[in-house]
């Protein structure tokens, strides 16, 4: 038998549970559904929230457990999906008012798999103005904030998702990441996420450095996504060719970390300065790495500020054309930050621009040569700990928009994987994130690594819990 709240087991809990019939996914699926109605009102991180809908996919799915049809461990498992993934018949605003709603004609390649295992898709999740920044800032949905702190940002731009997989919006979501936008709310939200290799997660529309990820609260539920999501698409011109990957095989024991050798990056090289409760958390990792057996070695930083402001700059160019397209009136509805930081490319030549895409490539050139002689590497998440809710970044500065995702960036354009895990709390209660990068296409290296850090990492501290009414 189960125990403890609905919302709170894991996937793969609750497939155990659906397949033995002591839990159904009806009864899972409005558990949940209560729980965010407590939530909602003060973290705000669901957009199309469909109760409905939900109970009805809820209740096909409890029909084919009682069949023995089950399409797989994810069927009945309530599920959230970033906005900005396209669901069929749903408007996709991209976190912004500027956009024209109108229906997606089809499913991106992860809401089609999730929708194929049977996933309980109940709501879509919030996120900014284009997915460019990394906070729950939004001129079109309102804004989201950390369920550790309402007073803080969760991060972003997988905003919603993070704030929901923390505040225990059942086991599973989805976001997307090109420069940080799935480890940086899982850090700050205290939860697991896989930026995948490129391509290991077909998307729609792909993008340089552009990559779906699970985003849940365990290692094994992560591996469990990947199992469904980590299926080739020919939508997506850089998917990866098909992999008999055996995802199950995430789960090692702490021995799995003798004789690693670990790389220990604890400055960017660029940007903010890391913080030091955040800077002490990692170093306390390092040395639990090191307990286990592991090789454990301090890195030189491998990326420069040239680095990231060329890839800044080439954004904002990008930004900028992207607005031009609008109307004006549409124009004027783009969050101002958002606005100030692409317009400020308007005096940018062509040859500046060329050089500022280059920096794409030095970096990624960079972080390979720098990891190469390292089965993994570890760091911080982010130089720093959650902004304000209401602040567009940590610097409030839209010519410095950037200058905290120094340690993510990198493995977005080496196209290597990285995970986020939370590693310990700062004195007021924060949770502080742990970079683990591997090389590319190890992505279950990497979740191997990770369980075993989940191991040997010291208890964790309770989920948060809605404010008394």
């Amino acid at each position: 038998m189960v125990s403890g709240p609905l919302n709170d087991l894991s996937a793969r809990e609750l497939a155990a549970a659906y397949r033995k019939g002591d839990l159904s996914p009806v009864e899972v699926t409005q558990a949940v559904l209560d729980h965010v109605e407590r939530w909602e009102p003060h973290l705000q991180a669901t957009w199309l929230l469909r109760p409905e809908s939900a109970l009805e996919q809820a209740r096909a799915s409890e029909a084919r457990w009682r069949r023995g049809e089950a399409h797989g461990p994810l069927d009945g498992v309530p599920t959230t999906i970033k906005e900005n993934i396209a669901t069929r018949g749903d408007p996709m605003p991209a976190g912004t008012a500027a956009v024209t709603l109108q229906p997606a004609a089809a499913d991106a390649p992860p809401a089609a798999r999730l929708k194929e295992a049977g996933a309980v898709i109940f709501s879509k999740t919030t996120m900014p103005d284009y997915g460019m920044l990394s906070s729950g800032l939004s001129s079109f949905h309102t804004l989201a904030r950390n369920p550790w702190d309402l007073s803080k940002t969760p991060g972003g731009s997988s905003a919603g998702a993070g704030a929901a997989a923390a505040a225990g919006y059942g086991p599973l979501h989805i976001g997307t990441d090109i420069g940080g936008s799935l480890r940086l709310p899982a850090g700050w939200c205290g939860i697991f996420t896989l930026k995948p290799s490129l391509g290991r997660i077909p998307i729609d529309p792909p993008y340089m450095g552009r990559a779906a990820g699970p985003m849940t609260r365990t290692v094994a539920d992560a591996a469990l996504m990947m199992k469904t999501l980590a299926l080739p698409d020919a939508r997506d011109s850089m998917s990866l060719p098909a992999q008999d990957i055996e995802w199950d095989a995430f789960e090692v024991p702490t021995e799995h970390l003798r004789g690693l050798r670990i790389g220990l990056l604890l400055d960017a090289g660029c940007g903010l300065a890391v913080d030091p409760e955040i800077q002490q958390a990692v170093e306390h990792a390092a040395r639990r790495f090191e307990s286990a057996g592991a090789i454990v070695e301090p890195m030189r930083p491998f990326m420069s500020q040239a680095m990231l402001d060329g890839m800044d700059h080439f954004w904002r160019m990008r930004s900028l054309v992207d607005m031009k397209a609008l109307r004006p009136e549409q124009r004027d509805r783009v969050l101002p930050y958002i606005r100030a930081w692409a317009e400020s490319a308007e005096g940018f030549g062509g040859d500046y621009v060329f050089r500022a895409f280059s920096q794409f490539h030095a970096t990624r050139l960079a972080a390979v040569a720098a990891c190469a002689k390292y089965d993994y590497v570890i760091s911080p998440v982010s130089p720093n700990m959650p902004a304000s809710a209401e602040a567009p970044s940590p610097t409030n500065d839209p010519l410095r928009p950037l200058e905290h995702i120094g340690f993510t960036v990198p493995f977005n354009m080496s196209e290597q994987p990285a995970a986020s895990i939370n590693c310990g709390y700062a004195k007021d209660g924060l949770p502080i994130g742990l970079q683990i990068a591997g090389k590319r296409f190890d992505d279950l290296g990497v979740l191997k690594v990770s369980r075993a850090f989940e191991l040997i990492r010291e208890p964790q501290r309770p989920w948060p819990q809605p404010p008394a009414a």
